[in-house]
């Protein structure tokens, strides 16, 4: 992809979120500082893109950098009747993540595919376990539902929350550990730092996340396709929201 269309990718999510008043002038800055890094990957050592590539990625998905102010898109409202209210809004932050490495990655080579068969099989397994898993531990209860949301929800949820997690952890992190380490560790490894990120939110959300995680993880190992993953997560998020307490059951 040439570089100037790469660029569009980022340039946009920052204009528009200026335009609605949720980008400063010091966020839209380090905004383009780090498209602008991104998408030297050609001009500088891979040890070094890599490392800071990696941590400004996470620093912007877990609104660590000043400036960003989410849009919300209608007020809280309670989803699941033992659930807390939910807000949907859109993060310009973890937004500008995942369409600055969505562009980057649609510009490096595709991955070859170990096995295609039993990355479906596993992707089934993680349709069934991971909520499962949920219920088991009390996470979350029984709780199905038709939100009015849904809509608005499926295009926030993708563009601002999977695409970026799946391209920080599976296409930069997974991608490196398993070059590094071979699949039977780097794939592991993964999952257990992405189930780490989520342990804000409580422990046992901490270890639901890790085994979808293992899940997407060997999903992107074995079709070699991110997009796997994504729609993978993306599913899991569904059944979440459809099915279950959302975003889970209040203790």
């Amino acid at each position: 992809m040439p570089l100037h269309l790469q660029l569009l990718f980022p340039l946009i999510v920052l204009a528009l979120g200026q335009g609605l008043g949720g980008v400063q002038v010091s966020a839209l800055l380090a905004g383009v500082a780090y498209a602008g890094w991104v998408f030297a990957e050609r001009q500088l050592p891979k040890r070094l893109w890599w490392p800071v590539t990696l941590l400004a990625s996470i620093a912007f998905a877990a609104h660590l950098v000043p400036g960003f102010s989410p849009l919300p898109l209608g007020e809280p409202q309670r989803l699941s009747p033992d659930a807390a209210p939910y807000a949907l809004r859109i993060a310009w932050d973890k937004l500008l993540v995942g369409m600055t490495l969505l562009a980057w990655w649609l510009g490096t080579p595709r991955r070859p595919a170990a096995a295609s068969a039993p990355a479906w099989l596993i992707a089934l397994a993680t349709l069934l376990l991971v909520p499962l898993l949920g219920l088991a531990i009390g996470l979350v209860d029984w709780q199905p539902k038709w939100p009015a949301i849904l809509w608005e929800w499926l295009v926030v949820n993708l563009l601002v929350t999977v695409l970026a997690e799946e391209l920080v952890f599976r296409g930069m992190l997974q991608a490196q550990l398993v070059s590094w380490l071979g699949a039977r560790r780097g794939v592991p490894l993964t999952a257990l730092l992405f189930g780490a990120v989520h342990l804000p939110f409580s422990p046992l959300f901490a270890l639901v996340a890790g085994i979808a995680g293992l899940g997407y993880g060997l999903v992107f190992q074995m079709s070699g396709r991110l997009a796997a993953a994504v729609l993978l997560h993306l599913a899991v998020n569904l059944g979440h929201l459809l099915l279950l307490s959302y975003p889970f059951r209040l203790a």
